[in-house]
């Protein structure tokens, strides 16, 4: 039975009824993977995590409602998923038709789901809105001059003071925006692009109410916001909310770690850091624990012994690494060898035997990558190559884990003081390294994150 005048719900239409034509990839847009999840995923998310929205109806497609679906059951606030229509308007208009049929009026958010990085304050400014208007889009200042053109020729340059960009979410009370659809059905001429101008065309007497959006808040759309977007996730990851003590101790408490290189520098702060909190940890590395982490039966023992002992395996962190600078040329075969192996083999093989044990719990596996991942230096050949390919490695996994729920991501911190690097440069201004303990507590702070396939910067200033 319809519900009556159920005015305090509030339903987000996530509209992904496009193929994303200028992305030319073989799949819509909206399904690329970004940060290791999709871009609607992430979107998504960003609803479900949302105190303001009481319902997700996805309109997805042709074609590629199994993957929606399937997508849609990780979110427990989506109550339907649909084929949208062979335009934007022909889709809203049929989610319209669809929350009508159980409600007489309710506040209704339409959203891209190509715009993955909507944010909590976004989406309570424009319920907020709907308090005081019918109609609310979300806008942000153009920082450009907008100019207006006949052919090649400019005739007219408007006040960019008055102009404004417009974003989604764009939110309606039901009846407003339905309305507005019955009297667009009877122009044989109707265009739209948006919901907010069938409004601003067909209903001109409902002021529509405007909120602040944010830059971030961009839709991707060309291949190259792909790269974009992918470094804004690295971006907001870097300044991932820090917990507090009482958090980190609450998060993981009865929680098992297991750090290999967990005898000193970084992955012996980590240790320290976690027993504090209250996990289990165990340190693994040959000074302390004579494991090897270049031979493979060593990290299954080592894995094992945690899990027989506590009957879990949470976190798994890799800290362990090699760095020889010299010439490529001057590097014997087995120094080669080595260097390759345990920067990067051994990240592969540890990610092998750990999935297993961190499908039991959702766990994560946090690696290290080093600032020399982005461009190989002089003398660094293989150190920074390896570094690199462990970053894919983890972006990699990252997609392949993630519909299990299993996170890998990697830290990426600026010179450290550590024994390995004061081995291969001496003693150095200690004012002008990170301390291991910094590196260590973004460590466990990105371990206890939701995210995944992304690689977490820790520089000095932070």
């Amino acid at each position: 039975m319809k519900e009556k005048l159920a005015n305090n719900k509030n339903v987000a239409v996530v509209l992904a009824g496009g193929v994303g034509e200028r992305m030319r990839q073989d799949k819509p847009k909206q399904l690329l993977k970004v940060a290791g999840k999709s871009i609607m995923d992430h979107t998504l998310f960003a609803l479900q995590e949302s105190d303001d929205i009481d319902e997700i109806v996805i309109m997805m497609a042709s074609g590629y409602l199994e993957e929606a679906q399937q997508m849609a059951s990780q979110y427990s606030k989506t109550t339907k998923v649909l084929e949208g229509g062979s335009s934007r308007s022909e889709t809203s208009k049929k989610a319209i038709d669809s929350v009508s049929k159980d409600v007489d009026e309710c506040n209704v958010i339409f959203h891209d789901a190509v715009r993955p990085f909507l944010s909590k304050a976004i989406i309570r400014r424009c319920v907020k809105a709907l308090e005081k208007y019918d109609a609310v889009d979300v806008v942000i200042p153009s920082a450009d001059t907008i100019i207006e053109t006949d052919g090649d020729v400019i005739t007219n340059i408007p006040d960019r003071s008055t102009l404004r960009r417009g974003q989604t979410p764009q939110a309606f009370k039901l009846s407003t925006i339905r309305r507005a659809y019955e009297i667009a059905a009877n122009d044989p001429n109707f265009q739209a692009t948006d919901d907010c101008g069938v409004v601003l065309k067909y209903l001109p007497d409902v002021p529509i109410g405007i909120v602040e959006g944010d830059e971030t808040n961009m839709k991707v759309t060309h291949p190259l916001d792909l790269m974009v977007s992918d470094r804004l996730f690295q971006m907001q990851l870097a300044e991932v909310k820090l917990f507090d003590d009482n958090e980190r101790s609450e998060r993981l408490r009865g929680k098992t770690i297991v750090v290999f290189g967990g005898s000193y520098g970084i992955g012996g702060e980590i240790v320290a850091l976690a027993e504090g909190y209250g996990a289990k940890v165990y340190g693994f590395s040959r000074t302390l624990t004579g494991t090897d982490v270049t031979i493979e039966s060593h990290i299954q023992d080592a894995l094992k012994k945690a899990h027989d002992e506590t009957g879990r395996i949470d976190y798994i962190v890799n800290t362990a690494g090699q760095l020889v600078i010299s010439p490529l040329v001057s590097m014997t075969t087995k120094e080669l060898e080595d260097s390759v192996r345990i920067n990067y083999i051994v990240p592969a093989l540890m990610a092998k035997h750990a999935k297993p044990y961190l499908d039991e719990t959702k766990g994560q596996l946090l690696l290290f990558t080093s600032s020399s991942y982005t461009r190989g230096r002089e003398n660094y050949s293989l150190y920074s190559s390896s570094k690199a390919a462990t970053v894919n490695l983890t972006q990699a996994l990252a997609e392949e884990w993630y519909r299990e729920g299993v996170r890998i991501n990697c830290i990426n911190p600026e010179r450290t003081a550590t024994p390995m690097r004061v081995k291969a440069f001496g003693e150095e201004d200690p004012a002008k390294l990170l301390k291991a303990e910094k590196v260590a507590l973004a460590s466990i702070d990105a371990l206890l994150s939701d995210l995944t396939g992304q690689v977490f910067d820790v520089r000095i200033g932070q």
